[in-house]
């Protein structure tokens, strides 16, 4: 762990994110970049709505991210207008995770904001699993 108390520095990463602004000055976030294909990512799936990809800093044997392809920023922002896409979110994760062999559990995390360790200020669900995960998780 880092002093900070997270692991490999996503704390601080999430403070930098977080006073840097949500939005980046209107930058594009590393996932938008990997949704126009111009970062490169492991691709499990995608439909119109989101993309899944695996991490590229795996905190579990499977790690991958659920990631709308609409941007939105944090959890903490949407409205009844997502409902649908939330749904649909949480339906993929559930059958990528099946498909990864996942059929004795995982976990699925969304961090939102500076406390809560958000480093990218684009929704996303991380499935973890693939091994005992610890509780609790903080």
């Amino acid at each position: 762990r880092c002093a900070s108390g997270g692991r490999g520095g996503e704390v601080d990463k999430a403070h930098r994110a977080a006073t840097a602004g949500e939005d980046a000055g209107g930058q594009p976030t590393i996932f938008s970049k990997i949704i126009a294909r111009s970062v490169p990512a492991t691709i499990l799936y995608e439909d119109d709505k989101c993309l899944v990809f695996r991490d590229v800093a795996p905190q579990a044997p499977v790690h991958f991210l659920v990631i709308p392809k609409r941007p939105i920023p944090r959890i903490s922002r949407v409205g009844p207008q997502d409902t649908e896409l939330l749904g649909h979110l949480l339906v993929v994760a559930a059958r990528t995770a099946q498909a990864e062999g996942l059929a004795d559990g995982y976990r699925l995390v969304i961090n939102d904001g500076k406390h809560g360790a958000q480093s990218v200020y684009h929704l996303h669900i991380h499935v973890l699993g693939g091994r005992q995960l610890g509780w609790p998780p903080g």
